[in-house]
This record gives structure tokens, sequence and C-alpha cells, in this order.
């Protein structure tokens, strides 16, 4: 009697080992699929938060720039002692802006890192990434940015602007109602009044 419920047993038994093998084998496939998925997700993140570290760097340096070519005072030169200068210019009674808004690191959310100018004093001529992450881009940078190339980490892409030497200096003209070069987007020169021709005017100005 023993043997024979034995024999019904075994192919019972048999017969879970290769279910339990089955599910077994689904589950590290699953696990190797979802593996990939994730990989591909924070790939696809990165470079996103990647070309909005490119954008927004890039208002910083053309802010800043603008800011050292606005004529104030009949002289220009003065880098910004601030980041909040480039939202509200302190050297106007107005609201002057050179950038729309102050923008975070989008690679880890917090504040830029400030890059200042030993020549001016300490005043900021740029900003740069805390980030210790491996860039993707590696070429096809604008001029300004071609160094990039060479980067082992975010942290090496410095957005400055680099002001020139003394007797160097020169403001880029601009015609009236047109945005000078290395200005924010939506921030225009208005035109020249009577008798104030002259280029490097600041770019808004509101009350």
């Amino acid at each position: 009697m023993r043997t024979s419920v034995d024999k019904r047993i075994r192919p019972l038994r048999n017969q879970h080992g290769i279910t339990l093998m089955i599910v077994l084998v689904m589950v590290v496939i699953m696990g190797l699929s979802m593996g990939i998925a994730g990989s591909t997700w924070r790939t696809v993140v990165q470079r996103a938060k990647e070309q909005e570290l490119l954008f927004r760097g890039d208002q910083y340096r053309r802010a800043i720039e603008s800011y050292f070519s606005v004529k104030h005072g009949g002289k220009t030169g003065l880098l910004p002692s601030s980041l909040e200068d480039l939202l509200k210019d302190p050297r106007f009674p107005g609201t002057v802006r050179h950038i729309r808004k102050l923008y975070k690191d989008p690679m880890t959310g917090e504040d830029f890192v400030i890059i200042k100018d030993k020549r001016s004093g300490g005043r900021i001529k740029g900003v740069r990434s805390d980030s210790k992450q491996v860039p993707f881009k590696k070429d096809g940078f604008a001029k300004e940015y071609e160094k990039f190339a060479d980067a082992a980490s975010y942290r090496e892409w410095e957005f400055v602007f680099e002001p020139p030497r003394s007797g160097n200096r020169r403001v880029a003209p601009g015609r009236p109602g047109q945005a000078r070069p290395g200005q924010p987007r939506g921030v225009q020169v208005p035109p020249p009044s009577s008798g104030a021709g002259t280029p490097g005017l600041p770019p808004t100005e509101g009350n």
C-alpha cells in the first residue's frame, strides 16, 4: 500500500519542483527587466536635468554680462555683488531686471555655487553646479562652453562671464527696443531719451 502511495506522490513533487523553477525564472527575468527600465529612466531624467542646467547656467552668464554692460553714472564695468542684484539692479531707483528669476541648480535642487572674480574684490562673475555626476554631453557645446567637453563632472561646468581687462572694455551696441547680446530674452533696452543716445542703457525699468 505504501509503495503505491509513494508512486502517486512522486510525480506531484516533480511537478511542484518544475513549477517553482518556472516561477523563479520569471521573477529573475522581471527583476532584470525592471532594473533595465529603472536604469533607462534614470538616464532620461539625468539628460533632461543636464539640458536644463545648460539653459539656467547660460541665463546667469548672460545676466551677469548684461549687468556689467549697463552704463550707470557714466561708467560701465561693474559686476554684481549678489545674484539678487540681477533680479533688481540696486543702481537704479526703479525695477531693472537682468534675469527673469533666480534659478536653482537642477542637478541638486539647491542653490548654484557662486564663482567670484578676484580682480573685482570678490564680486560675482558666474555660477556652477555642485553635482559630482558625470555628464552625458561631451561635444556640440556653444563657443562659450567648449571647455565643458573635457569635464569629469557637472562641477566643472562653470557658467562664467569673464570681464575684459582694463583698457579693453567695450559695451555691445544695441538698437532701441532690441536686447543686447548677453541679455536674457524678453529683457529689452528702452529707446533712448532725447540727448541720451548712448548704448548700454538699463535693460528694463519699471515701477
